[in-house]
């Protein structure tokens, strides 16, 4: 009788609930997806390493310095009003995810996903001092001894100089990097700076070091709803079933058909070098982030055996079947028209993006008052923001009804570099030159000292009925 999940457990028999974590000793493994990997992670990692310490126009070329509410990327500042550009760049980023994924799968995870990049540098200094698979597998099961200890203790400290050197970097992108490093060479380092390079180097240790495959696995919510922008022209990598099967060893030049084989000699290699531990011959996992590992080792093999590359290759589902693949979908499209929108969008914005900006808000608690000169008149506050890197003294004008006078203490308004200006003012009108109630008038602000930078912004005035 078999035993059910509320059946008793016999006496003296322990039933765990949760597989302890087994460790994946991922082989090395050469070719073309393996040299784009690296070449990934060298871009990559140098752009991310190498940035910060550029100079631009007498200034870091890309700093978020936070205290001064100032972001520098190259030539362009950006400020905490300058938020719709970030959030549309998240936009885009996504919808740039949807369109990759619809259109080849997991290609961010497999080749650009800091946890990916990160990781492939750990791998690359544990393989270094332990040696290939092999080699790690049985150095972890060995008995600890002087060796051991030593191979151990190098490979954690090169870990822990990496990440902390991780760390800093990316405390640098915030506080300037050539005063971090001055502080950090002095010991004078501040309290936020030391935890955020800690905590940072620190979360790079663990999870390049220890969680890996565990964080794509279990953490990453992108490998649970991948599949809901995959359909059955996506190009993923598939081993090919029919081709391969039935598998199992043989020797080379013995025709797999005498045999009733398939294509397929069950070396497990494919296994063996992949980092989550998938078995792709068991067809597409969540588990699996493209990185074309089984790819590059699987046509290896088929070249050893004189058979046809590509038993795993990149491919999609009607292709298997024998079915017409279609690149062009309507998911495609509209990823792809969405996407060249928005990003359009966002360099023309940028492009032709003044910095300056003037809110207008009108006195609300009274619709209008006349003057002891019979003019109705309304009184606003204008909050101007200085957004450019200098001090500018702005001329104040209104227009947009006839006869329109501004009245203020200054018509000239001087604004120091990224500090809001609050300025009251009172527009009045003769009574005679109101059309209707509610009119629109524009508040022009321009800079004396350069015409080009300059903007317009409307409000409503109101006035009595009209009869």
């Amino acid at each position: 009788m078999s035993k059910t999940a509320n059946s008793p457990a016999p006496e003296g028999e322990n039933i765990e609930f949760y597989a302890k974590h087994q460790k994946i000793y991922p082989r090395k493994v050469t070719g073309l997806f393996a040299t784009l990997r690296v070449l990934g992670v060298v871009v990559l990692l140098g752009l991310y390493y190498f940035v910060p310490w550029f100079q631009y126009d007498g200034h870091q070329a890309v700093l978020f310095d936070l205290p001064a509410r100032k972001f520098y990327v190259f030539g362009l500042v950006f400020w905490p009003q300058d938020f719709f550009y970030l959030a549309l760049l998240l936009i885009i980023a996504a919808l740039a995810l949807f369109f990759f994924t619809t259109l080849a799968g997991r290609l961010w995870c497999g080749y650009a996903c800091p946890q990916t990049v990160w990781t492939e540098v750990f791998l690359w200094i544990e393989q270094w001092l332990e040696g290939d698979r092999n080699k790690q597998i049985k150095l972890d099961k060995s008995p600890w001894t002087p060796r051991k200890i030593r191979i151990k203790a190098t490979k954690h400290l090169l870990w822990a100089l990496f990440a902390a050197w991780t760390g800093f970097t990316f405390v640098g992108y915030f506080t300037p990097i050539t005063t971090l490093w001055t502080e950090l060479t002095t010991l004078s380092l501040g309290p936020w700076e030391t935890f955020w390079i800690l905590f940072y180097g620190f979360a790079t240790w663990g999870n390049a070091g220890f969680l890996r495959e565990q964080v794509c696995i279990y953490m990453c919510p992108y490998a649970r709803f991948q599949s809901a922008m995959f359909d059955r022209d996506t190009l993923i990598i598939s081993y090919d079933e029919k081709r391969g099967e039935p598998r199992g060893p043989r020797r080379k030049g013995v025709d797999p058909r005498e045999l009733g084989l398939g294509d397929c000699v069950d070396c497990t290699l494919c296994v063996q070098v992949c980092p989550t531990g998938i078995d792709i011959r068991d067809g597409l996992q969540y588990q699996c982030i493209g990185c074309a590992a089984c790819i590059d080792v699987c046509n290896q093999v088929m070249e050893k055996m004189d058979y046809p590359k590509g038993l795993i290759r990149y491919t999609t589902e009607n292709a298997l079947e024998g079915k017409p693949t279609r690149i062009l979908r309507p998911r495609v499209v509209v990823y792809g028209l969405l996407l060249l929108t928005l990003t359009g969008l966002l360099f023309y914005s940028m492009a032709t993006r003044t910095p300056l900006r003037m809110d207008i808000i009108r006195d609300r608690n009274v619709l209008y008052q006349e003057t002891t000169e019979g003019l109705v008149e309304n009184t606003y506050i204008l909050k101007i923001i200085n957004m450019d890197e200098k001090p500018h003294t702005y001329r104040l004008s209104v227009d947009g009804i006839e006869g329109l006078q501004l009245v203020t203490r200054d018509p000239e308004i001087t604004a120091p570099s990224g500090k809001v200006i609050t300025i009251p003012v009172r527009v009045r009108v003769d009574p005679v030159n109101l059309k209707k109630t509610s009119s629109e008038i524009r508040f022009h602000l321009q800079a004396v000292d350069d015409p080009e930078l300059s903007i317009v912004e409307t409000g409503r005035f109101l006035g009595p009925m009209m009869h």
